[in-house]
Order: structure tokens, then C-alpha cells, then sequence
């Protein structure tokens, strides 16, 4: 008989719906776990994303008052998809009343924050899970299987490149991401944590950093409405405010092993849509992935250069979700695979999802990279404790 699961969601955005949408598909793709999953209960301020919630997500019912779901006995996990000002004050309620959940990124507005959620669900003994999404393409876990393996010989150097458009317009509204005791940093937190992330799982940890940032658009429209998203828009003649943080960052790391890190972000960049790339450099070979194209890796392995490899079954779990190389996987499968990632770590009663200590070392390479470009100088970034899986064998 299937274990049932009872859900709870804190906030119903887009990635609220998003979460939904992966928990529901999980039985389906992974039917070994054993789940029947039941959502129970969301919380949102607003009354007709509660309707929506309830009406057409499909939860049993819903609440102005997150309180509510963390302390509904029938809820066993909880997804915190609130804003970033946000995340710490839940995801430490959520430890307090024994709820594992899984939360986005940036975790913390930094590495204090994000430190002491990680701190207090390892103390409590709180199964975690962060939306590291893109570490679960099939063609990165194949990369990471290739560097770990030493296919393309010893790591020499890294380049992660995260440039995206959805704050180039000028118009864009003043929303709470651009403010910085709500958000915390800027590009770096919402798109560079992306690639720490992924330079840590696939080649090992980063520990020193040298960095700058910049802010090209500097005041913005502000909201017409506190319900003001991601791409809201503002009138050209109305009030303006003052962006907070930052639209560009560039870093230049060392690995621990000692290979070279360069990563760069942009929100504000004219032409990249969503190009997130992770590039690999060894001594005998090296490999190329964009999250453009998903479901293909680049790969030089002999002296005749690139050959294009698409993703097909042995590809971390490609075969989850199609039968051969040649049909494609979406972004929405990435997070089914993060939801079974962290339902199993909750069943088995152990960290395989990407943890909170994950999302920490990230925000501590983001929080170097702050430091450094503060003092114009290099960082070493700080490492964390409790359970890490970026620099763990695959389970």
C-alpha cells in the first residue's frame, strides 16, 4: 500500500504551482517510492490565488496564514516558495514544528540567514530540500559522472555563465527584488547561486574567491500593487526608486583541488534569454552544457574535437521520463526529479535531496564574492557543516 504524503505550500506563485505540479507527478515516474501524494493545504495572502489553489491545484483547502499549514497535523512536508525576505522566518517555524520542506533559492538574503536554517534543521534532525534544479539534468549528471570518472582527465578550469533578460527592460517594475532587505543581494543570489551550485557538483568545492558587480539600471518604476511579479511593468513617467542591488557580477574562483573558477551573471543582459552554460576544461578533454539545450552535452574527447551527445537512458534519470535519445526533456521535469529527490530523503529518513547545507555553501561563495568586491581583494570563502551532497557519490 502507498505511504501517504500530506503537502503543504507556502505561497502559490508561479513556483508554488510549480512545486505542485512535481509533487503530482512523482508517483508516475518514480512508482518504486511507494507515495501517494496528498496536497492538504496552501498558504497565500492573496484571496484568488487561494481560490485557484484550491479550485484548480487541487488543495484541500487554503489559508491567508502560513501558521495554519505548518501546524495542520495532516500536512507532513511543506514547500516554501515565499519571497526571499521571507524564507528564513518560515523555514525556521517549519523546523520548530517538525516539518521537513523544501525550499527555494536563494535559501537565506545571505549567508547568516542561510546558515542559521541549515543549522537549525541539522540540529533538529529535519530532512531538507533546495531548488537546485538544474544540477538534475540528465546531461549534467552525465558530465559529473564523466569529471568525477576522470574521462576528461584532471579538472584545469571551469567557466559558469548564467546571462538572462528578465530585468533588461528599463520599465521593469520596482519589485522586491531589487531591494535589499527584502531580497538581499541581486543577481548574485538569484542566478550566481545557480552556478556555485553547479561548479560544486560537478567538479568539488570552491574556496576562494575574487569578485566585482555592477548595477547598470539604477531606478526602476515602482509597483503599481504589492501583487507586482517578476515582470511587472511601470509607467515611463511615473515615480522611480532606487535599485538596491546588483544586475551583473563576475567571479573568479580556485577549486579546492586547485583548477580556476570563472563565474559570471546578469539579469539586465540584451540577447540571453536563459543562457545558463557550464563549461569544463581538463588535460584530456573537456565538455559543454547549456540549459538552452537541455537535453544535449558537448563533448571533446579525443583530438577530433566536439561531438554533441544527446541525453538518452544512463543519463542520471532521463529514462524516467523518455524512451530514447532525440525526445526532450523540459524544465517541469527537472523539479519532478528535485520532489522525488527530497519525498525518498523523507521516506528513508536521509539527506539525498540537495540540503540546506547545499544552499548555505552557496550563499558563503556569494557572500565572498560580496566581501571581495567590497574590498577589492580575494575572499576565502567559508566553508559549512552538516550534510552536503554536491560532493557526494551518486545514490
Amino acid at each position: 500500500m502507498a505511504e501517504r504524503i500530506g503537502v503543504g505550500l507556502v505561497s502559490v506563485g508561479w513556483m508554488g504551482r510549480l512545486h505542485t505540479r512535481a509533487y503530482r507527478a512523482v508517483p508516475e515516474h518514480y512508482p518504486e517510492l511507494g507515495v501517494a501524494v496528498d496536497l492538504i493545504s496552501a498558504a497565500d495572502t492573496d484571496s484568488a490565488t487561494r481560490t485557484m489553489a484550491q479550485d484548480v491545484l487541487g488543495y484541500r483547502r487554503t489559508t491567508p496564514d502560513y501558521r495554519e499549514v505548518l501546524s495542520d497535523p495532516e500536512v507532513d512536508v511543506v514547500s516554501i516558495c515565499a519571497p526571499n525576505f521571507l524564507h528564513r522566518e518560515v523555514a525556521l517555524a517549519a523546523v520548530e514544528a517538525g516539518k521537513p520542506f523544501w525550499i527555494e533559492k536563494p535559501m537565506g538574503r545571505s549567508a547568516a540567514e542561510s546558515s542559521d536554517i541549515a543549522r537549525a534543521a541539522d540540529s533538529a534532525g529535519i530532512i531538507t530540500s533546495v531548488g537546485f534544479n538544474y544540477r538534475h539534468a540528465p546531461a549534467v549528471a552525465k558530465a559529473r559522472e564523466l569529471v568525477r570518472g576522470g574521462s576528461i582527465g584532471a579538472v584545469t578550469n571551469v567557466s559558469v555563465r548564467l546571462l538572462a533578460d528578465y530585468s533588461a527592460d528599463p520599465l521593469g517594475a520596482l519589485t522586491w527584488r531589487f531591494v535589499r532587505d527584502r531580497a538581499g543581494s541581486g543577481v548574485l543570489g538569484d542566478l550566481l547561486s545557480h552556478g556555485a551550485d553547479l561548479a560544486q557538483y560537478v567538479v568539488g568545492r570552491i574556496d576562494s574567491v575574487s569578485a566585482l558587480t555592477e548595477t547598470f539600471i539604477r531606478e526602476r518604476p515602482l509597483p503599481g500593487s504589492d501583487a507586482a511579479g517578476h515582470f511587472s511593468k511601470g509607467s515611463e513617467g511615473g515615480a522611480r526608486g532606487p535599485v538596491e542591488n546588483e544586475d551583473y557580477a563576475a567571479v573568479l574562483g580556485r577549486f579546492e583541488s586547485g583548477a580556476v573558477a570563472v563565474l559570471e551573471a546578469s539579469r539586465v543582459a540584451v540577447g540571453p534569454r536563459a543562457e545558463y552554460s557550464l563549461e569544463i576544461y581538463g588535460t584530456k578533454g573537456s565538455l559543454r552544457w547549456d540549459f538552452q539545450r537541455l537535453n544535449e552535452l558537448q563533448l571533446a574527447d579525443d583530438p577530433s574535437g566536439y561531438r554533441t551527445v544527446m541525453a538518452q537512458p544512463g543519463f542520471g534519470d532521463f529514462d524516467r521520463f523518455q524512451p530514447g535519445a532525440g525526445t526532450s526533456m523540459g524544465f517541469d521535469d527537472l523539479k519532478t526529479i528535485e520532489a522525488s529527490l527530497f519525498l525518498r530523503s523523507v521516506i528513508e529518513r536521509r539527506q539525498i535531496a540537495p540540503s540546506a547545507s547545499d544552499a548555505w555553501s552557496a550563499a558563503e561563495i556569494v557572500e565572498a564574492a560580496v566581501r571581495s568586491d567590497r574590498a577589492k581583494a580575494w575572499e576565502t570563502v567559508l566553508p559549512v557543516t552538516g550534510t552536503t551532497t554536491y560532493d557526494r557519490d551518486a545514490d
